[in-house]
């Protein structure tokens, strides 16, 4: 598995075609926890935020795999198994990012159920990772992180995927 750099991704280029329109962002977010139920966050290197492991899907992979991919090249962890639990998608979930783009999302969440590897506390994206219990977060914390726990406790409760 190797990263590819934002220029050559699919959503790179296709943000140099598009100019500043809106784009449909596809990507996937995963929740990876250890043996004592910790969470993992990464530190992002681009705006210093803690979150989950996420990123777009490239062409010809499944949401599952960019999960899988995203989770490998943000923390060194190999994600095993993925469960979706919920989806993010709508005009509410239209963003600018920090660089003038603006996406509307359709996030798959997948909860991580094995993993093997060590984890990697910086990488070309992070400049730290590591696992946290859910009253000990670290800040600033990305504004998805509580949603996407508190998904998951509904996912887990009841097994229905969330959709929103």
């Amino acid at each position: 598995m190797s990263s590819v750099p934002w220029s050559e991704s699919y959503l790179g280029q296709l943000r140099a075609l598009a100019g500043d329109r809106t784009l449909m962002f596809v990507g996937a977010r995963a929740v990876v926890r250890d043996a004592d139920g910790r969470v993992l966050l990464i530190e992002r290197s681009d705006n210093g935020y803690w979150a989950m492991p996420a990123g777009a899907m490239e062409l010809g992979e499944s949401i599952a795999e960019c999960a899988v991919r995203e989770v490998w090249e943000e923390t060194g962890l190999t994600a095993t198994e993925v469960t979706p639990f919920a989806l993010h998608t709508g005009p509410d979930r239209t963003f600018t990012n920090m660089y003038g783009d603006t996406y509307q999302l359709f996030v798959t969440l997948f909860r991580v159920d094995a993993w093997s590897g060590e984890l990697a506390t910086a990488t070309d994206e992070t400049t730290n990772a590591g696992f946290f219990a859910a009253e000990a977060l670290p800040a600033p914390l990305s504004s998805t992180v509580l949603e996407t726990l508190d998904d998951l406790a509904a996912f887990e409760r009841d097994g229905r995927v969330v959709l929103k």
